[in-house]
């Protein structure tokens, strides 16, 4: 291993220290949802914002609140309701009569953890307002820009589409998104503990172990963690398997409308980096890529209205993608 290697691995183990302190902390709190904890932090080390799935009840929120509350940040939370409007979400210009001059009225999107609480439950123009702020990190309000501060992400949490009162996110919304959760039961053993751990109790304190300035560093380390040419090509290899499947020799062009947009490979790339770092690891794996595969491109891939008639879902697709791609 050459010095600068081993700067990088002595780094990396010794800032994966917050990470590790920052699980122990939510856990305090969260009873497993381990994925969805994991997840969460690969956002943190990226600023990719995450989208959250599930029926009432899973801890969806109450992790997004451990979280930003883990870290000492301002943390703001918006739940989206049918007569929410777009000015309710980013703010809005207001006339001061006194002064006869119009001043800016910031909304809660400035901040640092934003919580999308039940996104789906507003309407289009609601949702669309945030579009600006998670790709550009700005809000324009009249004329002015405003430039949120680092590091800002959205987490946003939805309830099945099939659900009565949801409305469908807009797709340049959804791929926004760098990853798309979904989040299932939990089991007995858990569910007991749940049950144990909440009895009677209304609100269980979290300590902020890590500041802004840190995340920001880590981020910088994880863009440092080596990912080989060959899982470069790997990553985009997928990707494209999504748009051209007869290239690759797949069957499954009858199955897609539409396949993953370049962020797809922009976000395997650094979050493969980002579960790297977790692990503990300054070089990536192809298990780190298909492990994060499901999340990053289950919202990116369409199917046709034949493969919903064959109730074929995205993950599928998936699966038979990285099933038949040679690993490097």
């Amino acid at each position: 291993m050459t010095t600068m290697g081993k700067e990088n691995a002595d780094k990396v183990r010794e800032e994966g220290r917050l990470f590790r302190a920052l699980v122990e902390e939510i856990g305090r709190t969260i009873v497993g949802q381990e994925y969805m904890v994991e997840r969460l932090l690969v956002g943190l080390l990226t600023g990719g914002h995450v989208l959250i799935e599930g029926v009432p009840g899973l801890a969806k929120t109450l992790s997004v609140k451990t979280l930003a509350g883990a870290v000492r940040a301002a943390f703001r939370r918006i739940q989206f309701t049918p007569d929410l409007l777009p000015a309710d979400l980013i703010g809005t210009m207001v006339y001061n009569p006194k002064t006869t001059e119009f001043f800016t009225r910031k909304g809660p999107v400035f901040t640092h953890f934003l919580l999308a609480d039940e996104i789906n439950r507003a309407p289009a123009k609601v949702q669309s307002a945030l579009l600006e702020a998670m790709q550009e990190r700005q809000v324009t309000i009249g004329t002015e820009t405003h430039v949120l501060e680092e590091p800002f992400l959205v987490l946003a949490t939805q309830n099945p589409i099939e659900q009565e009162g949801t409305y469908p996110l807009p797709e340049a919304q959804v791929d926004r998104f760098m990853l798309k959760l979904k989040v299932e039961y939990p089991s007995r053993d858990e569910e007991r503990k749940i049950m144990d751990r909440w009895a009677g109790v209304e609100d269980i304190p979290v300590s902020a172990v890590a500041e802004p300035g840190e995340i920001l560093q880590a981020r910088e380390t994880v863009r440092g963690i080596r990912l080989d040419d060959n899982l470069k090509e790997y990553i985009v290899d997928i990707v494209h398997a999504t748009r051209e499947p007869e290239k690759y020799g797949l069957d499954i062009q009858d199955l897609v409308s539409y396949g993953a947009s370049p962020r797809a490979s922009l976000y395997l790339n650094m979050g493969a980096r980002a579960l790297a770092f977790l692990d503990g690891r300054d070089y990536v794996t192809a298990d780190d890529v298909k492990e994060l595969c499901p999340d990053i491109l289950r919202h990116r891939i369409i199917v046709t209205y034949e493969a919903e008639a064959e109730e074929i879902t995205s993950e599928q697709i998936i699966r038979k993608i990285l099933d038949h791609l040679e690993v490097p």
